[in-house]
């Protein structure tokens, strides 16, 4: 039988649950569970005073309820299967190192965060810093997977040092910032500025995108690695499809101001003329201002 606990009502603040992963939970007697200490804003409580527990299991745990303002659920688990059935608040499943943890709704702010093994799945839409880096930290995500079934906010896979990102509707702006390797893939496109500061990883988006112009556009070809991806995440579930399989992909480097090893890959669904346009014309204005630079130059 599946260990289940029930959020009796949504607490009146914030609630710091880092407890509720199965870790601490499986395995454990009612009574061991419900004196877990938890923070009901500045104040120290019990899993008791707000959960009802009920079943038993080693590894499988189902948590029920509105979990909006539920805080650090699943935060830095290593195995086992923890369910939520519905939303969950900020920085569920993060620091998290293996196990897998299901979000059947919304997922708030740094999920995933600075993740190092183990998959979180969002059915619903997760907020900004999705595997995110905390400030002070040198990289955000180091490893696992993260799949995502609605859109994502703000500055997804930011510092991004390994692992998988993978979102089926929209990611907001500046995915990928200041990332350092790994992989991010859009299937419902990017928003502005993608892969600034970048040094290296790919980004991968299905829709139509403008690259910073710190990017080169670099050529149009069938990335072999890419195949082996997009049919990982159709295993899992996303809508991933033939063209997007068997289709050609735009290649931009950069970021320019860094080492310009990274790349955006855009599936090149009549994209191919306005790639060599946008090449062409950057070639142009680059070439117009070293002549404009030499004539300025007095001459000796």
């Amino acid at each position: 039988m599946t260990l289940t606990l029930t959020l009796r009502e949504a607490p009146a603040a914030p609630l710091e649950a880092e407890v509720l992963s199965p870790d601490r939970l499986a395995g454990a007697s009612r009574e061991e569970i419900e004196v877990l200490p938890v923070w009901h804003g500045n104040e120290r409580t019990r899993v008791g005073e707000f959960f009802a527990v009920s079943g038993a299991g080693d590894d499988d745990v189902r948590i029920e309820g509105d979990l909006r303002r539920v805080k650090f659920v699943g935060a830095s688990m290593t195995g086992g299967r923890l369910t939520v059935a519905g939303d969950v608040g900020m920085h569920a499943g993060a620091g998290m190192r293996g196990g897998e943890l299901h979000v059947e709704g919304d997922a708030g702010d740094w999920a995933g965060a600075g993740m190092r093994g183990g998959r979180l799945v969002v059915r619903g839409s997760a907020g900004r810093q999705l595997g995110g880096v905390y400030a002070g930290d040198r990289a955000g995500m180091r490893g696992g997977e993260i799949v995502v079934g609605g859109d994502a906010g703000a500055q997804a896979g930011a510092g991004l040092r390994r692992g998988l990102i993978a979102v089926a509707g929209r990611v907001g702006d500046a995915a990928g910032l200041r990332m350092l390797a790994g992989t991010i893939v859009a299937l419902g496109g990017l928003g502005a500025r993608a892969g600034a500061g970048m040094r290296r990883g790919t980004i991968v988006t299905m829709a139509p995108a403008s690259p910073l112009a710190t990017f080169v556009f670099s050529c149009i070809y069938r990335p072999p690695f890419l195949v082996l991806y997009l049919r990982r995440l159709r295993a899992l579930g996303l809508a991933v499809s033939d063209e997007q399989l068997e289709g050609r992909y735009a290649r931009w480097c950069g970021d320019g101001l860094d080492l310009r090893r990274g790349e955006i890959l855009i599936l090149d669904d009549l994209e191919r003329p306005e790639a060599d346009r946008r090449h062409q014309n950057a070639g142009l204005e680059r070439s117009g201002g070293e002549r404009a630079a030499r004539d300025r130059t007095p001459r000796r």
